[in-house]
C-alpha cells in the first residue's frame, strides 16, 4: 500500500519539460549581455535545452538567414531589419515588439577629450568612429548628428556597436555614438556622455522565431520569455527600456 501512495504521489508531479537540443537565437550586438542573462535563466527554466547565440550587427544577421543559416529566433536591434525578413516570407509569424533604447556618446575612460555634447565630435583633433550606416546603431548616429545639425565624417565604420565600443576601450578612437546599454555594459572601461532628449532617437527591438526553425516549440517559448514580465525586469536590469 505505501509503495501504490508513492506511486500515487509521484504521478501528480509536474509532467518532464519537453524541450531538448539546442535553440539558436540570432541577436543584435547590442543585446548581447542581456540576452545571455535571458538564455541562462531560460535554460533553468528548460533543463533539456541549450540557448547558443550568435550575436552580430543586424544587416549581418538577417544575410545570414537569407543564406540559410540555422536560426530559431531573430531579434533585431530595428524594425526595418524584421520587416526585410517578414517581406521575403521568413519568419514565422509576425514579430513582437520587446524592448527600446536610447543612443549615448562613448568616450574613453575619464573623457579626456572633455567631450560634453554632439557638437564636441567635430571639434578638431577628436577621432570619431560610428558604426555603419546599414547597422542600426549607425543610421541612428546619423540621425541624430543631422538632426543636431554637426557635420563630422566618421574615421572608421565599424560592423557593429561592440567593435566601436572595443576601438574606444582601445584608444583607437576618441568618441562614438552607440546604445546607453552599450555603455552601462563596458563598466568604468569607458565613460558615458548623455545625449539629450531634444536631439536622440529611440531604438525600437522587434523579436520573432524564424519560419524554417528546427524548434519552433522552444522558439515560441523563448519570444514568449523575453517579452513576459520576468523577461521585462531583465532586460531593464541591463539598461533597456520596456516594451
Amino acid at each position: 500500500m505505501a509503495a501504490a501512495v508513492l506511486c500515487a504521489c509521484g504521478s501528480t508531479g509536474a509532467p518532464a519539460d519537453s524541450l531538448t537540443g539546442t535553440l539558436n537565437v540570432f541577436a543584435a550586438s547590442s543585446l548581447t549581455d542581456a540576452f545571455k542573462g535571458l538564455g541562462s535563466a531560460f535554460e533553468r527554466q528548460h533543463p533539456g535545452l541549450s540557448v547558443r547565440f550568435n550575436f552580430a550587427g543586424s544587416p549581418a544577421l538577417v544575410a545570414q538567414i537569407e543564406d540559410g543559416a540555422q536560426a530559431d529566433v531573430f531579434a533585431s536591434a530595428d524594425t526595418t531589419n524584421m520587416d526585410r525578413l517578414l517581406t521575403d516570407g521568413l519568419l514565422a509569424y509576425d514579430p513582437s515588439v520587446f524592448a527600446h533604447n536610447k543612443l549615448e556618446i562613448v568616450v574613453a575612460s575619464g573623457n579626456p577629450k572633455q567631450i560634453t555634447s554632439l557638437a564636441d565630435l567635430a571639434k578638431p583633433g577628436v577621432v570619431y568612429i560610428s558604426a555603419g550606416p546599414t547597422v542600426p546603431a549607425g543610421k541612428y548616429a546619423a540621425q541624430v548628428l543631422r538632426e543636431a545639425g554637426v557635420t563630422v565624417t566618421p574615421k572608421s565604420l565599424e560592423t557593429d556597436v561592440k567593435s566601436v565600443v572595443a576601438k574606444i576601450e582601445l584608444g583607437e578612437a576618441d568618441a562614438g555614438i552607440v546604445y546607453v546599454t552599450d555603455v552601462k555594459a563596458a563598466g568604468s572601461k569607458v565613460t558615458g556622455v548623455t545625449i539629450q532628449d531634444a536631439d536622440n532617437v529611440v531604438a525600437t527591438y522587434p523579436i520573432a522565431p524564424v519560419k524554417a526553425a528546427t524548434q519552433l516549440q522552444a522558439a515560441d517559448k523563448f519570444v514568449a520569455y523575453v517579452i513576459s514580465s520576468e523577461g521585462q525586469a531583465k532586460l531593464k536590469e541591463y539598461g533597456f527600456l520596456g516594451a
